[in-house]
């Protein structure tokens, strides 16, 4: 029984985009060299930017959810400094 429930929830995360590992590192990825991945206050576009990143920040990633069809990714700067926001997670590559 614990096994087929097991197998159940892994394919549910697997179907839902749960691969990325809460806690594990990113790295900002195709953004393009003339722009910047937008850090927002909040899991959506509506949010307050607080800054750019550009490609190969490396990041913290903490827990992702879904608004209005996009992922989103809670994130800190791996530097340290204590900034964190959220980002789409169509940018970022976990490692």
């Amino acid at each position: 029984m614990r096994s087929t429930i097991a197998k159940i929830v892994v394919g549910l995360c697997v179907l839902a985009g749960c691969s990325s590992v809460v806690g594990s590192r990113a790295v900002v990825n195709g953004v393009g060299a003339n722009d910047m991945l937008k850090l927002r206050a909040g899991p959506g576009l509506g949010y307050e930017i607080i800054m750019g990143l550009p490609d190969g920040t490396v990041l913290n990633q903490h827990e992702c959810v879904t608004e209005v069809g996009q992922r989103w990714c809670h994130v800190s700067l791996a530097s340290g400094i204590g900034v964190s926001g959220y980002v789409s997670a169509d940018y970022l590559n976990t490692y």
